[in-house]
């Protein structure tokens, strides 16, 4: 292990097809080890305000189908009391949704690659129901 600590960072692209949690940890993985982190922390921002991040089960698909539908329910898009609208009926929900989860994670490096548990996986949570270019920004502390 190097004994001065070094940060790295990248953007990162995660193409949607809309509404939906899109699995994205085996690039930051592979980013890791291009980059040759060790030991560190990664933070993972997402630079959107009607998408966001999570860690959640990658097993069951049934998982991430009953979250969507469960925020869809939550946060409705025909709420009469939106005003937002100049987007389309999906996007105040979508700030909604973005709001109630997260746009940042911070997730510990271990042995060169991300300290999740067997069935976890970070996603991007697309709140909009088009497809989209989301970015998000990789930044490695770390030795």
């Amino acid at each position: 292990m190097s004994e001065i600590p070094r940060h790295a960072q990248t953007v990162h692209t995660v193409e949607t097809r809309g509404i939906g949690l899109y699995g994205f940890s085996g690039s930051v993985d592979r980013w890791l080890s291009e980059i040759g982190a060790e030991t560190g922390v990664v933070t993972v921002f997402c630079r959107h305000t009607s998408a966001s991040l999570t860690i959640q089960e990658n097993a069951d698909p049934d998982v991430l189908r009953d979250l969507a539908e469960f925020f869809a329910r939550l946060v409705p898009e025909d709420a009469p009391w939106f005003r937002h609208r100049e987007e389309g009926p999906d996007d105040m929900p979508g700030h909604i949704r973005t709001a109630l989860t997260d746009v940042s994670l911070s997730i510990p490096v271990t042995e060169g690659a991300l300290a999740l548990g067997t069935w976890q996986e970070i996603y991007l949570f697309e709140h909009r129901r088009t497809p989209h270019h989301r970015t998000v920004v990789l930044h490695f502390a770390g030795y």
